[in-house]
């Protein structure tokens, strides 16, 4: 227990370390953007008198390493300052939008990594099957295509022609369970066109590499049948591999949203880092950088630590 404590905290460190590296680098990288802010915000028509007021309450004339400094301790205390545009708190404005990203990437999860560990067992029992050769197609066209475009394709099919969802998926807070599923559908059916076909193939891939091991094929010669080779012998052993596919995806599907929900106007932290790139609204940028970093980097914590406990050589390494 010990050496598994010792190696979650040593991920976590390393973790912790690119955070505070990336914050650096969305910080400076905003400061970089050609432009005045204060000028950006006032217009052509501000006054001296009111952009040097301006500047000095946003701090715009202290040296950028302080700025940046006061900008990490507010965000490690959730405060990532106020919108340049609104005047509200970011925190407030960007709190709404991640609840309904995190709630996009959980439905688009709910349906893909069943589906995805199901289709992948499937393909690896009938590997070299016309099956097989058919789902490699459409997985492969699946990943190469932009997710912009499936979006249009999508939309063009089932809420053009078909009528069957909304092309625009707006939400409200009185809504019902059942009417936020209908209209988030389509973006989630998007995400998951994207995420199941890579999940897919890394788990056929992964059982298919057991499959040739030496106990697979002692299991074979007692007599036991196929699933029953994969369900119990395989599938164990590769559960590694899945669960680090599975929660990179999971991290893609908060972070690679930004697209879908452009397409979909769907009010999610996506849409909002971009509207607010359009406005210039940098503080809003740079808090949903830092979180879009913050939960790849979680993510990717997660995958660590589940390969470890689901890996023993990894739990203890020579």
């Amino acid at each position: 227990m010990g050496d598994i404590l010792r190696l979650v905290g040593k991920r976590l460190g390393y973790g912790l370390i690119t955070l505070l590296v990336v914050s650096i680098l969305i910080f400076f990288a905003v400061e970089l953007l050609p432009g005045d802010v204060a000028q950006a915000v006032l217009g052509q028509g501000a006054t001296a008198e009111t952009l040097a007021a301006l500047r000095d309450r946003l701090g715009l004339d202290q040296p950028a390493i302080v700025r940046y400094f006061h900008w990490l301790i507010g965000a490690v205390q959730g405060d990532f300052g106020t919108s340049l545009v609104s005047g509200e708190k970011v925190s407030t404005a960007i709190a709404g939008r991640f609840v309904n990203t995190l709630f996009l990437a959980s439905y688009a999860a709910a349906i893909a990594v069943p589906i995805s560990i199901l289709l992948g067992i499937v393909v690896a029992l009938l590997r070299n099957t016309l099956f097989d050769r058919v789902a490699n197609v459409l997985t492969l066209t699946s990943i190469s295509s932009p997710e912009f475009f499936l979006g249009y394709i999508l939309i063009l099919y089932f809420a053009v022609k078909w009528q069957m969802f909304p092309a625009i998926s707006s939400l409200s807070s009185d809504m019902s369970f059942v009417d936020l599923l209908h209209r988030s559908f389509l973006p989630a059916l998007t995400l998951v066109l994207v995420v199941t076909a890579h999940m897919m193939r890394m788990t056929r891939a992964a059982i298919i590499n057991l499959l040739a091991s030496p106990y697979i094929e002692m299991a074979r010669l007692k007599g036991a049948p196929p699933w029953k080779v994969i369900v119990k012998h395989a599938l164990p052993n590769a559960w590694a591999p899945i669960i680090n596919v599975v929660a990179l995806n999971l991290a893609y599907l908060i972070t690679g949203v930004v697209l879908v929900e452009v397409v979909f106007v769907y009010p999610g932290i996506g849409q909002l880092l971009v509207d607010s790139v359009q406005k210039r609204d940098f503080p809003i940028v740079q808090a949903c950088c830092l979180i879009f970093a913050a939960t790849f980097i979680l993510l990717n914590l997660a995958a660590d630590v589940g390969a470890i406990l689901t890996n023993p050589r990894l739990r203890h390494p020579k």
